[in-house]
């Protein structure tokens, strides 16, 4: 008797979100941008989520009135531009980058499906937009709370990744003073004073490049000493 060959179906392998994110698939691309582009402007249609491979960018907002805010930095792991999912028309804020970047563009469609289709997926979007949500409430009491001396030193962290999956970062590429007058919400002579006092304290190296150092984190937890001549 002949024995009968069984093919055993080979097995799906598992569904890994982060590749997913990293090809190029249809209307799924990666754009590579240079620093100071913008990825999109407030007012533009909202038709896409953006998935940042790497580098960073600035989320700004401008009033009726024309004034400008800083409302948030974006870093590689980061979603950005999700408002389309919950039926936002155009977009509220403009996106430009702080550094060179590599950027996912995801249509709606192929998003919405992907996370009813895609556990592993779903799991990566929703922690995404439970940190973000974390991220704006401390922002707010950030910025009802604590001085601008505190907040800078809460922004220079943030840049340098401190407190995110994959360890601190602590050199930037040149950010301008002006630029983290816009995040901070004060002016670029203050930024500069507080620049130079935590240079002065060891908590920072600012040569061109700013290199954060941890002892900035224990400080924004503290009080900022002050300085003696």
């Amino acid at each position: 008797m002949r024995k009968l060959a069984v093919k055993s179906a080979k097995s799906k392998p598992p569904f890994d979100p982060k590749v997913f994110l990293s090809k190029v698939n249809g209307e799924r691309t990666i754009v590579e941008y240079r620093k100071n582009q913008i990825v999109y402007r407030q007012g533009d249609p909202a038709d896409a989520v953006f998935y940042m491979q790497a580098g960073k960018a600035k989320v700004t907002v401008v009033s009726e009135q024309g004034k400008e805010a800083v409302v948030a930095v974006l870093g590689a792991g980061d979603f950005f531009g999700e408002g389309c999912l919950a039926g936002q028309l155009l977009r509220l804020a403009t996106v430009a980058t702080l550094s060179e970047c590599a950027i996912t563009r995801m249509p709606k469609t192929e998003i919405v499906n992907i996370i009813h289709t895609e556990p592993a997926f779903a799991e990566l979007f929703i922690s995404h937009l439970l940190t973000r949500n974390s991220r704006v409430e401390a922002d707010l009491v950030d910025q009802l709370f604590n001085s601008s001396e505190k907040r800078l030193a809460r922004t220079l962290l943030l840049l340098a990744n401190f407190g995110k999956a994959g360890g601190p970062e602590p050199v930037l590429a040149k950010i301008s003073q002006e630029t983290l007058a816009e995040m901070v919400g004060t002016t670029r002579s203050r930024v500069s004073f507080f620049m130079n006092k935590f240079r002065k304290l060891g908590l920072i190296e600012y040569n061109g490049q700013i290199e954060v150092h941890r002892s900035l984190l224990n400080l924004v937890l503290h009080e900022i000493p002050e300085i003696r001549n």
